[in-house]
């Protein structure tokens, strides 16, 4: 269990805010060794100037000192060592390849032509190390994107649909809380990229790994049958129930709000039986899945007048008593401080690397339990340029003087 699936993996993680940082993130829980490459010039990942702040006090919209970091980097920061680099000077550019010789894979989530600009896009990295495996997550995908080409979670969201998924006909777009497009474009750059290098151990070539994030989200909105459910007249917006799956949805409760999911026959007739109305599983209107999605509002309504009054402890008991598969629904507070989810080290306590756990906060852990290999983040983010010296010095062998002239000519 010591030994990790990605262990002497090295990762050169060129990526910044949300969507490549996420990527790096994985990689690092699953054992690789990270080198965050920052630019100096701008105080390096823009998600370290993102407020809040945990400071020796606690939290704080401002930072107090440099010691201080924000909760974003606290998060996507770990198990990572950061590096200071301006690959906009030849110096910079050499010390980078310097390292793509020693790496296996390379994550960079600029827009679609700033790598080549720098030089230091797929085709200039491969001729330094073909075995490595180049991955790109940007908005549109390497070829580009409309307009000024830039991507923000919400501009994906509102480009690939899903904006017009969720609520009632007639509402206007909802964007989803979770910013979905910057955390599903990384879920499938980390399976190509270690599809790749799979593949890249069996021929001794990389390649380049090109992942859009309007793509990777279009695609799972593609995943339902929307315009299948338009042409036969079904709505595709239905609010807090799905009528085609009756009785499904999300009801109030005298102090909350429970979900209950029950397409099938058996999960149905518990549901009719929890709410007192057994007597309807074998009336035609719901014995059937057909029948009950043709009078959906009818059987909703009933569940709705039966639970409106009652705790939703007292609901989630009595529908589980009959089978009736349910859940209250959570606070993301709440959620995060699951005991399962904590035990598994699906979600995990933040630790500031100098002032500790000085305020009860949570982020992601490594969703993914193996039998035979540990799998977590267990070291805290690193300071801006922290590991610049052991870098340099024990991976590329650079001695002490070199390293000074680097700093001195401001190219770290």
């Amino acid at each position: 269990m010591d030994r990790r699936p990605l262990e002497g993996k090295i990762v050169l993680d060129l990526t910044t805010a949300l969507a490549g940082p996420y990527a790096t993130l994985l990689l690092a829980g699953l054992g690789a060794r990270v080198i965050k490459i920052e630019n100096p010039e701008r105080g390096g990942d823009a998600s370290r100037n993102n407020s809040p702040y945990i400071t020796r006090d606690g939290l704080s919209v401002r930072r107090t000192t440099d010691e201080d970091m924000s909760v974003s980097m606290l998060s996507r920061g770990r198990n990572k060592e950061s590096i200071t680099l301006d690959l906009k000077k030849p110096a910079g550019r050499e010390v980078f390849f310097d390292l793509v010789a020693q790496a296996d894979i390379v994550v960079e989530n600029y827009s679609a032509g700033v790598t080549a600009r720098l030089g230091i896009d797929h085709g200039a990295v491969a001729e330094v190390n073909p075995r490595i495996v180049y991955t790109s997550i940007s908005g549109f995908g390497s070829q580009g994107g409309p307009g000024t080409g830039k991507a923000m979670d919400t501009i994906i969201q509102a480009l690939s649909g899903v904006m017009m998924t969720a609520g009632s006909p007639g509402d206007g777009p909802i964007r989803f809380g979770l910013p979905i497009g910057d955390l599903l474009a990384p879920l499938f750059a980390v399976i190509g990229t270690l599809s790749a290098v799979i593949q890249a151990g069996q021929t001794g070539h990389g390649q380049h790994v090109d992942v859009s994030m309007l793509g990777a989200l279009t695609s799972l909105v593609a995943a339902e049958p929307f315009d299948a459910f338009e042409m036969i007249g079904l709505p595709t917006r239905t609010g807090d129930m799905v009528p085609r799956l009756a009785p499904f949805g999300v009801f109030p409760a005298a102090d909350g709000y429970f979900a209950i999911c029950g397409p099938t026959d058996p999960f149905a007739h518990g549901v009719l039986t929890a709410i007192g109305r057994a007597d309807l599983i074998t009336d035609p209107r719901f014995a059937k899945r057909d029948g009950r999605v043709h009078h959906a509002d009818e059987l909703h309504a009933m569940i709705t007048k039966w639970a409106v009054d009652q705790p939703v402890a007292e609901v989630i008991a009595e529908l589980e008593s009959h089978g009736a598969p349910c859940a209250e629904v959570r606070s993301p507070r709440d959620a995060v401080r699951d005991p399962i989810v904590r035990q598994r080290g699906e979600v995990v306590p933040l630790s500031h690397p100098s002032y500790g756990e000085v305020v009860e906060l949570f982020g992601s852990g490594l969703p993914i339990t193996m039998s035979g290999s540990d799998t977590s983040l267990d070291r805290p983010a690193p300071a801006l340029g922290e590991h610049n010296r052991n870098v340099l010095g024990e991976l590329l062998g650079y001695d002490a003087a070199r390293i000074a002239a680097l700093t001195e000519g401001e190219v770290l």
